[in-house]
């Protein structure tokens, strides 16, 4: 029986609900009139003949006291009859035993019903709904043919990609003008902000899921718009050197000069510290000389810096220049420097040229370079040669020394660019292969 009631209980809670509240207040008659319950029981069967869901529900009234039996669609509409039947006059209680329908035809029905009439919204809607997707349509391959335009984009921007990127701005904005005007003209332009919000919020979100990406591309732009390398240049970004083959919407590529290929991310290109050594023609070479320590340094540097102006690649100005360096254990440093024009000269072969030549020339002058000393000391000693011979075999040696400077001396070297020339073909033939994708432009604004 426990067992029974609490299924009771689970089946019918709103109907149980229904009985034990909005019941009618107020005091009761004492005189009972038929006439008066046949009043009630009329105009309570009136006003649920105008509700819908109410057609399976039965009224009888009994000395002021409603009572209504039969089926509904769902539990509110029966909640709702003891609200309705509280409010008509005379009404002393309500014996609610209404419950809900277990009828498959009857509760799909509705349903059905419901459909339809969307149904029908959706085929009077069709007109309007066509003109709003015409004028979107209209709008919007207007908005694409203006991008397709190669002026004045080409002529506003400083290079092919920014360009692109105004006829994305422009494209984005005649589909959102596009979007308004079909709203509008469907009546719903309330839900332009939803989707405006909704898509702000979606677009935050794979802002932060390719973070990288959105930088390197913003990078792409400043790089693009700043130009801060041409083509060719010799750069060094984060202890990588090489020459500049192309910039591109994600990295920057460099040749370095052994040949491989360098791929930096723009975004830390941007960030990073950048040498350019191509920006001006003369570019300074420098290298340093041991010496021993009881040169005649004055005259020491004096030789240098006469040979350094001779050599025919070194510029005049800005001069070349020699100061003592640093002192060393055995030796004291010398450094010598030379300017020379990029596009004539390689730097590598006129620094080893300059090497070789002040070298050859310090030896003439008989300015020794340091060199390594042992003392062996022993009990018996090979008896030596006599001094005679000794002197003459060091002054044949000092001759033989001499003629092998000036034979030195006199062969020129060549320091023409012509390494750098290979490298630069070698750039140029990459860049008409991905000339396409390629941000820099020689034309373009130096930084």
């Amino acid at each position: 029986m426990r067992l029974l009631f609490l299924l009771l209980c689970l089946v019918f809670p709103v109907n149980l609900q229904a009985q034990a509240t909005n019941q009618p207040a107020g005091s009761i008659a004492v005189e009972d009139s038929a006439t008066q319950d046949a009043a009630m029981a009329v105009r309570i069967r009136d006003i649920l003949a105008e509700l819908d869901g109410y057609d399976d529900v039965t009224v009888s009234v009994t000395s002021g006291i409603v009572t209504l039996r039969g089926t509904t669609l769902d539990g509110e509409k029966i909640a709702r009859l003891n609200d309705l039947t509280g409010r008509v006059e005379g009404v002393v209680a309500i014996e609610n035993s209404v419950t809900e329908t277990t009828d498959v035809v009857k509760r799909l029905n509705p349903a059905v019903e419901r459909f339809r009439a969307r149904m029908a919204q959706v085929i009077a809607f069709l007109p309007l709904a066509s003109v709003a997707a015409l004028a979107f349509a209209l709008i919007v391959l207007f908005g694409f043919f203006v991008a397709r335009m190669r002026q004045p984009w080409n002529r506003l921007a400083p290079n092919a990609f920014i360009a692109d990127i105004y006829r994305q701005i422009l494209r984005l904005g005649f589909i959102i003008g596009g979007l308004v005007v079909a709203l509008d003209i469907m009546g719903a332009s309330a839900l332009l902000s939803t989707i405006l919000g909704a898509a702000g919020i979606i677009g935050l979100a794979i802002g932060f899921a390719v973070k990288d990406t959105v930088e390197n591309f913003i990078a792409s732009i400043m790089l693009s718009i700043r130009q801060p390398f041409r083509p060719n240049d010799t750069i060094e970004i984060g202890g990588d050197t090489g020459k500049v083959i192309r910039l591109t919407s994600r990295a920057t590529i460099l040749l370095s000069f052994d040949g491989n290929h360098i791929r930096i991310p723009n975004a830390t290109v941007f960030k990073s510290r950048i040498v350019n050594f191509s920006r001006n023609d003369e570019r300074r070479f420098k290298f340093s000389l041991g010496l021993a320590p009881d040169t005649d340094f004055v005259d020491a540097q004096r030789i240098a810096l006469e040979k350094l102006k001779d050599l025919p690649f070194v510029l005049d100005v800005p001069a070349p220049a020699v100061w003592i360096d640093e002192i060393g254990d055995s030796t004291i440093s010398i450094t010598l420097t030379g300017w020379i024009e990029q596009h004539k000269s390689s730097l590598a072969a006129a620094r080893g040229e300059a090497i070789r030549l002040v070298k050859l020339a310090l030896e003439h002058a008989d300015i020794q370079m340091p060199e390594p000393t042992y003392r062996v000391l022993s009990p018996s000693l090979a008896k030596l040669a006599s001094s005679e011979e000794t002197t003459a075999l060091t002054h044949q040696e000092d001759l033989a020394r001499d003629a092998d400077i000036q034979e030195e001396s006199q062969v020129s070297m060549d320091v023409q660019a012509s390494s750098d020339a290979a490298l630069e073909q070698i750039v140029e033939e990459e860049r008409k292969e991905t000339e396409a994708g390629d941000l820099l432009r020689r034309e373009a604004p130096e930084e």
